[in-house]
């Protein structure tokens, strides 16, 4: 078995794949917890390593109307009481530097938004809480070159980053997933995560809102799996239809359960 780190009490490793799901933002306490909670339940009773996330704030959302979250103030309270009381690692991403110290004081994981792997300021400023990071693959970068985010942070001292990769643009609207990168990106060392929900969305595609394809990501996640990916990335929710944020590329909070005893057979196998 090769471990790669520990989340909090949660071990990262190639014995077993691990998940990081959750709604896309925190739209509130009672909902989050609930979400929370159910998967917690669900990935304790199948042996699975859990990571909960939720954001406090969305600053790279298509439209101003578009639900952001309570923010950083309101926000990261929610998240230290979920992490306190369910004993889960919990995990948001952060948009400017000056977010990161307030950010590390609570989260388990700072993440890194794709639109944003290549920022600098940003990367060094996460790096330099001491906490382990997910860079998201930017939809405009190849495998190579989110490795080179990789040497940025771990120049300023990271060893515990994971890598995500999301999709690459594909004309207007649309993403395609190019599994040969999963492979590549674990070539950096650092265990891949396959975005399985992000990968199915239609930016921009809805108006002034993203669109998706939530039918396939079942398709998505078990093809990451297969491809080699060491986690799965999730975005769940009891009523996508009823979401603030990224309903339309969100898993139904009832298809938790069967999709991850199905990707465990997978893993097993492959």
């Amino acid at each position: 078995m090769k471990s790669f780190f520990k989340v909090d009490d949660v071990e990262i490793s190639d014995e077993r794949f691990f998940l990081i799901a959750g709604p896309c933002v925190i739209e509130d306490p009672g909902l989050t917890r609930e979400i929370a909670t159910e998967a917690k339940t669900i990935t304790s009773e199948l042996g699975i390593p859990f990571i909960f996330k939720a954001s406090f704030d969305k600053a790279n959302r298509s439209s101003l109307r578009s639900a952001r979250g309570p923010g950083l103030e309101k926000g990261l309270p929610i998240l230290a009481a979920i992490k306190q009381d369910l004993r889960v690692p919990v995990l948001a991403d952060i948009h400017e530097p000056w977010q990161a110290e307030a950010a590390a004081k609570v989260l388990s994981v700072i993440q890194i938004p794709a639109f944003l792997s290549r920022q600098t300021d940003l990367l060094l400023a996460a790096a330099s809480t001491g906490l382990p990071l997910n860079i998201k693959k930017s939809q405009l970068m190849g495998p190579a070159d989110i490795i080179l985010a990789v040497n940025k942070v771990s120049g300023a001292g990271s060893r515990r980053v994971m890598l995500t990769e999301r999709g690459t643009f594909f004309g207007y609207n649309n993403l395609v997933v190019d599994f040969r990168s999963i492979p590549l990106m674990k070539e950096s060392g650092c265990p891949v995560v396959m975005d399985a929900t992000h990968a199915v969305q239609r930016p921009s595609a809805a108006g002034d809102v993203s669109g998706g394809d939530p039918q396939f990501i079942p398709l998505m996640a078990a093809a990451g799996i297969a491809a080699g990916a060491n986690g799965i990335f999730l975005e769940i929710h009891p009523h996508p239809e009823k979401a603030l944020s990224d309903g339309k590329n969100s898993l139904p909070l009832k298809d938790l359960r069967p999709l991850l005893i199905r990707l465990q057979k997978l893993y097993n196998v492959a």
